[in-house]
């Protein structure tokens, strides 16, 4: 038996070793708006070994995984002390999610969880699951988590087993490290995901991004990204829900959407990341899209291109809830680079790379969706005829110097 657990330990402990080591690889080409990465940044295999396996032979000869870990995704983000750190939705086996932070010395590979998971203070009213968190830097000086608290549904029918609430929990810290459990979120809506803070005061007033809902799955009347204010993140209540991007019909985002992470602040607004879903023969589809809002009303939206930016590709479109990608967390650094963490398929946490200028490009300069087939023809159509006329010039330009060469 103790030639079996060493043989497995010493495989497994190289086999781990390999893979948070690996060097991530840009993949070539691209849309010239960002640039992907060959290598998911964390998967369940990056869970340490000291969660999943008892490390004592004397009870545990084989070397069994007594905690089975299934995915790391949807993923918040920060960097602090030169560190780029994020706050993974960790799954295991028995489908209860729990926060594990890992820390990479340059954004795109060798992430390492560190050596527990978050300790999550309960309320009152204990959680059932928690995920998705979203990490914000506000200008108060706290770090907030922001995250979906998830309990069984109170008047669920008997045997109803699925039925569940979903609201927003609010916790804060300043490493990451020790955590401050405060009261969930106060609203109107029914149900609420995908909450998010706004990174400073708006009025006086701390500001939350809300993604109402009629019931746990679906959006109902309630859908959108909505924009509350509330006197305090200690007690906080939005008492009045205004909804500043709409779902719509025939869109990436016709079944509902929500913000991503915190937006970056830019000279030109507010620059936000959502994920929009719509419905197929096949299921939902999570695609992630771009926004601007004014930096004196961060609720007006004044720049919004059509279509996705991201959407799952290849072995990315495969996992548990597969065709999905989701954001939570992205970090801007000192050089304007972007890295943008996003999931695929509730499984795996990827990154994309970007810059300040070329996102703001992006979202400047690229169509809005005209809503209607004939409007997306119109719009290739115009960019046709302002290539032809660029080519021609171009042409007529060069013409003076090919006739002096012949």
């Amino acid at each position: 038996m103790e030639n079996t657990f060493q043989k497995r330990q010493h495989a497994l402990e190289q086999f781990q070793a390999e893979l948070i080591t690996r060097k991530n690889e840009k993949q070539p080409l691209g849309n010239g708006i960002y640039d992907r990465y060959k290598f998911p940044i964390l998967t369940n295999q990056h869970a340490p070994l000291t969660w999943r396996y008892d490390l004592n032979p004397e009870t545990n000869p084989f070397f069994m995984e007594r905690i089975g870990i299934n995915a790391a995704f949807n993923a918040g983000a920060v960097k602090l002390n030169g560190k780029y750190l994020v706050v993974a939705r960790v799954e295991g086996n028995d489908r209860k999610s729990f926060f594990a932070v890992a820390e990479s010395h340059n954004g795109i590979d060798n992430f390492r969880f560190w050596e527990k998971p978050i300790t999550m203070p309960e309320t009152e009213d204990p959680d059932v699951n928690v995920y998705d968190m979203r990490v914000i830097q506000h200008e108060d000086g706290w770090i907030y988590g922001l995250f979906c608290t998830e309990r069984k549904d109170p008047e669920a029918k008997p045997g109803d087993e699925s039925s569940a609430v979903a609201q927003c929990g609010i916790a804060r810290t300043r490493d990451l490290v020790s955590w401050e459990r405060l009261p969930d979120l106060k609203s109107t809506s029914p149900q609420q995901r995908n909450v998010v803070l706004h990174p400073e005061f708006v009025n006086g007033k701390y500001a939350l991004y809300t993604r109402p809902q009629d019931s746990f799955i679906e959006a109902g009347s309630r859908g959108g990204i909505g924009w509350g204010l509330t006197d305090s993140m200690e007690n906080a209540v939005v008492d009045d829900e205004s909804i500043i991007d709409p779902k719509t019909y025939h869109t990436v985002y016709e079944v509902k959407n929500g913000q991503g992470p915190a937006p970056i602040k830019t000279e030109k607004g507010y620059l936000h990341l959502a994920h929009g879903v719509r419905n197929t023969a096949a299921g939902l589809r999570y695609v992630l899209y771009l926004f601007l809002t004014d930096l004196q009303d961060p609720s007006k939206v004044i720049a919004k291109p059509g279509g996705h930016f991201i959407a799952p590709e290849g072995e990315e479109r495969v996992g548990d809830v597969s065709n999905v990608t989701f954001a939570n967390g992205w970090i801007l650094d000192e050089d304007g680079t972007v890295f943008i963490y996003y999931a695929s398929s509730d499984t795996r946490t990827h990154v994309a790379t970007s810059t300040l200028e070329q996102l703001l490009d992006y979202v400047l300069n690229t169509p809005a969706d005209g809503f209607r087939s004939a409007a997306s023809v119109e719009q290739i159509n115009q960019l046709v005829d302002r290539n032809k006329a660029y080519i021609k010039s171009k042409k007529q330009a060069l013409a003076p110097e090919l006739n002096g060469a012949n």
